[in-house]
């Protein structure tokens, strides 16, 4: 039976309204609306570069970091001549403000982001939280997980309910003992390479992330780091592959069913399952009646029984099983990443500057002996703590936050529409002469002597955890690490930078060393 003249017109007038819609709408994304947001952001005064069809500044933005690349491959030392302990490291953020000044936007694809660098702006946007929310994770970036980080309203703040137990100082106090064994196991490797020799040479940072993630792995899950191996090793071929895809400036390229978008979804599917089983088997020794709540999952689970209890079997707040997985995927990647990258840094800068780690080992020792470190001697750690507070303001672990906003939002003397995200260069601002001083881009914990409130004249300069609201549940988790990692060096080693280290911050995720972190270690 064919189309009779009839049913054909009728199909037309059906599909035609339909094609006009969707190229109207098709229109307004790729077009009309990017031009209308950069009228407004340009009515008050805001500086950035033309839009550019569907691809913004993806083109500047590649040439930039391109530069930058080769750049850190021909001055790749961290030369002695050289004061600025501040990473060489290039941000499109910086390149737009050298370009535009502090009052500027940068386009990412179709949408304008607004940097904001004034302190009482940044900490508008970290009050706010119900006008400046998190921008939608990507589908590419979906895939390391979710987690506490990226929800919004009631689930986040029910989420955060639940979770916030498992990070209160006296049940980290309890974790310590973890902390001190995985480090001990690390120290007695690094004896042994030194077992014929006062000194030697190691990449220190392969070491560091596996420490950090056999804490991790002991901390949340109750498991070694050889149990939870896999998944670490996982995670960081996702890591991988998910930079290069997101460095390949191609929109929707994550769509084709490419090898690396194919290994991507194995990757997370293998994952899940297996931190689906090690969920499970918890949850049965559980309901067996086995008392497991002294790691992160351990009281996640009870946390969230309770609130479950509280509101009866049909609540819809508390965490559904695929949450507490996606949740036990934050815990991996931001419990390692975080802390790892912060030790490897103050190794780098305490080689860099022996009269301050000739500080801190007197402070260490001054406290401990050459006692294994505990809690209360650890809160007590005033010039480790400095040295600490300036590597996370050199080298944070991540080196911008972005804010979407939903709704027309007035945001100091702006008035931001709808479909406008804001950048906060957190690199940018930690290292902001107008803020800091003449030394901003140089390494003296001396700033942070009377504290972070004093150092930052009470202004919202300094977050390496984020601030307000929503600052990060782990930092005291990753500060406490820290602390107690550091001591255990100082006590048995002093360190140097080898001749072959080459510095060369890279964001692979996190603030990395690209090419390790070659020191060389002395037996004390």
């Amino acid at each position: 039976m064919g189309f009779t003249p009839t049913s054909t017109a009728t199909c037309f007038l059906i599909i035609a309204p339909l094609v006009v819609l969707w190229c109207w709408k098709l229109l307004k994304w790729v077009w009309l609306r990017p031009k209308r947001l950069e009228r407004a952001l340009r009515a008050q005064g805001l500086q950035g570069n033309p839009y550019s069809l569907l691809i913004g500044d993806t083109k500047e933005m590649y040439t930039v970091l391109m530069q930058a690349a080769r750049s850190q491959q021909s001055t790749s030392s961290f030369l002695s001549k050289d004061k600025d302990a501040a990473p060489h490291i290039t941000t499109f953020n910086h390149h737009i403000v050298n370009k535009f000044g502090k009052n500027s936007f940068f386009w990412e694809g179709t949408k304008p982001k607004v940097v904001i660098t004034d302190p009482e702006q940044i900490k508008e946007v970290f009050n706010k939280i119900q006008d400046f929310e998190k921008p939608k994770l990507s589908p590419i970036v979906k895939l390391l997980g979710s987690g506490l980080a990226n929800l919004e309203g009631e689930k986040w703040r029910t989420h955060r309910k639940i979770i916030n137990p498992a990070f209160h100082l006296e049940k980290l106090k309890v974790m310590l003992p973890i902390f001190l064994e995985c480090c001990d196991d690390m120290v007695s490797k690094w004896e042994r390479l030194l077992s014929s020799n006062d000194k030697s040479e190691i990449d220190v940072w392969p070491f560091l992330q596996n420490l950090t993630c056999d804490i991790i792995s002991r901390t949340a899950f109750g498991s070694s780091y050889e149990d939870g191996k896999r998944i670490f090793e996982l995670l960081k071929e996702q890591t991988g592959l998910m930079m290069k895809l997101q460095n390949a400036y191609i929109p929707g390229w994550w769509l084709l069913p490419t090898t690396t978008n194919k290994r991507m979804k194995k990757i997370d599917t293998e994952i899940r399952a297996l931190l689906k089983g090690v969920i499970n088997k918890r949850e049965n020794a559980m309901k067996a009646g086995e008392v497991l709540n002294n790691d992160l999952l351990g009281m996640l689970l009870e946390s969230n029984r309770m609130e479950i209890q509280d509101h009866g079997k049909n609540n819809i707040i508390a965490m559904t099983s695929l949450e507490v997985i996606e949740e036990c995927n934050a815990f991996y990647i931001a419990g390692q990443e975080t802390t790892s990258v912060l030790l490897v840094w103050t190794m780098v800068l305490l080689s860099r500057y022996p009269h301050w780690q000739e500080r801190a080992r007197e402070e260490v020792l001054h406290v401990f002996g050459n006692q294994k470190p505990d809690y209360n001697g650890l809160s007590h750690l005033k010039i480790v703590t400095m040295i600490l507070y300036e590597v996370l303001r050199l080298y944070p672990p991540l080196i911008y936050f972005a804010r979407a906003i939903k709704n027309d939002v007035k945001l100091g003397n702006l008035s931001l529409p709808a479909g406008v995200q804001v950048s906060l260069p957190i690199l940018l601002i930690h290292q902001d002469r107008d803020i800091w001083g003449d030394d901003a881009t140089e390494f003296n914990p001396e700033r942070f002597a009377e504290g972070v409130a004093k150092a930052t004249k009470g202004q919202v300069v300094f977050f390496p955890f984020g601030w307000g609201p929503r600052v990060c549940l782990g930092q005291n988790f990753a500060l406490l690490e820290a602390k107690l990692v550091l001591s255990l060096l100082l006590q048995r080693f002093s360190f140097e930078l080898s001749p072959t280290y080459a510095h060369a911050p890279v964001t692979v995720l996190t603030l990395n060393p690209k090419f390790g972190a070659h020191i060389i270690l002395h037996k004390l």
